[in-house]
């Protein structure tokens, strides 16, 4: 009987060490797929968009100026 209470504690003390281990794992799974764009909350603001399209040539120069004027005005 002795000998199965150490086990049932040692069976206890790992449940405590593997916890938190496995937690704080799921944690930084979570964080790093949020950190690399994967969030909802990462959204460009108007200015990055208007940047990006005319970095890529969706848009044209007097395009790009007059968007961007429309926007610092807000």
């Amino acid at each position: 009987m002795h000998d199965w209470d150490w086990h049932n504690m040692g069976s206890t003390m790992m449940w405590l060490i593997w916890l938190p281990i496995v937690i704080v794992g799921i944690w930084l799974v979570i964080k790093l797929l949020n950190t690399n764009g994967f969030s909802k909350n990462n959204k460009e603001s108007p200015m990055e968009i208007l940047k990006r399209r005319y970095a890529n040539g969706e848009i044209s120069t007097q395009e790009y100026e007059r968007r961007k004027k429309i926007i610092e005005e807000e």
